[in-house]
């Protein structure tokens, strides 16, 4: 792992000055730093993946959607049973997988 990239990964997320950084800047830091710190920024990068699979950039990109709660379910999944925000975006995960896997049905 490149330091440099943690180190200013870090800096950037101190300076957004806010609880979660979203969209894209967000799913690289998290993405990063979830690598060195899953149980820090796990709960996060799958938070700000489940949002990043509802914007308009891929809300018509069905199979796009479907990789990035996939990525937001396997990083909640894998957060230790203690992570008091784990449950929280696992739920939110599975539920926003399930509504997409709805309307494909329906579109069908």
């Amino acid at each position: 792992m490149d330091q440099d990239m943690v180190m200013r990964a870090r800096v950037q997320l101190l300076s957004a000055n806010r609880r979660v950084v979203r969209g894209t800047e967000g799913l690289r830091i998290y993405r990063l730093l979830t690598q060195v710190e899953p149980e820090v920024y796990g709960s996060k990068l799958a938070y700000v993946l489940v949002e990043a699979s509802a914007s308009p950039l891929v809300r018509e990109l069905p199979e796009q959607r479907l990789a990035l709660l996939d990525e937001a379910l396997a990083v909640a999944s894998a957060l230790g049973a203690a992570n008091p925000y784990r449950a929280k975006v696992l739920a939110k995960a599975l539920a926003a997988r399930r509504e997409l896997e709805g309307r494909q049905t329906q579109g069908m």
